[in-house]
């Protein structure tokens, strides 16, 4: 069988099904790895960053979770930054669309007990998530269906959830 054609999808439907991890060489594997851990997500998002890309702010990754957030009542986005300045300034998509879907949307940035992580990633559904080995570095991988290793991501996300505080707030407060 050739590795194009037809039988080609079937393929990669099998191994997506099966599990599959994939190593990330650069900043733009790992940003298309976010975007397809994020459209693959069912039930429940968990982000932590340093601070939020561009990308958070690109019409494809805003309409991807806001497909994700319609799609059911109970889909939750969860997003924790290590610097939270300049997301109101830089990302006004994800801003608005916190601003929509306020319950389901939480953007936390961690207090000082919590900077001392390092490694960005994301977890959907406890199963796919994709993470990068340090902020500063480039590497990461991408791993599907693997439950094993995201349930242990999806702990060390919520044990930073912990010592967050809200970052950003659907409403504006003032006068």
């Amino acid at each position: 069988m050739s590795s194009s054609g037809p039988d080609k999808p079937a393929v990669s439907a099998i191994s997506e099904l099966l599990g599959e991890t994939s190593a990330l060489g650069g900043i733009r594997e790992y940003e298309a790895a976010l975007d397809r851990v994020i459209g693959m997500a069912l039930g429940r998002i968990r982000i932590f960053e340093r601070r939020l890309s561009a990308e958070y702010n690109s019409p494809a990754r805003i309409a991807a979770m806001r497909s994700f957030l319609l799609a059911n009542r109970t889909n939750r986005i969860s997003i924790v930054v290590h610097d939270a300045e300049r997301i109101r300034s830089d990302c006004p998509r994800l801003v608005s669309l916190q601003r929509h879907f306020a319950s389901a949307v939480g953007i936390h940035r961690t207090l000082s007990l919590a900077r001392h992580v390092y490694d960005p990633f994301c977890v959907a559904d406890g199963s796919h998530y994709c993470r990068r080995f340090h902020y500063d570095g480039m590497r990461g991988a991408l791993a599907l269906n693997d439950a094993d290793n995201a349930a242990e991501l999806v702990r060390r996300f919520e044990e930073i959830w912990e010592l967050t505080q809200p970052a950003v707030t659907p409403t504006t407060l003032g006068l």
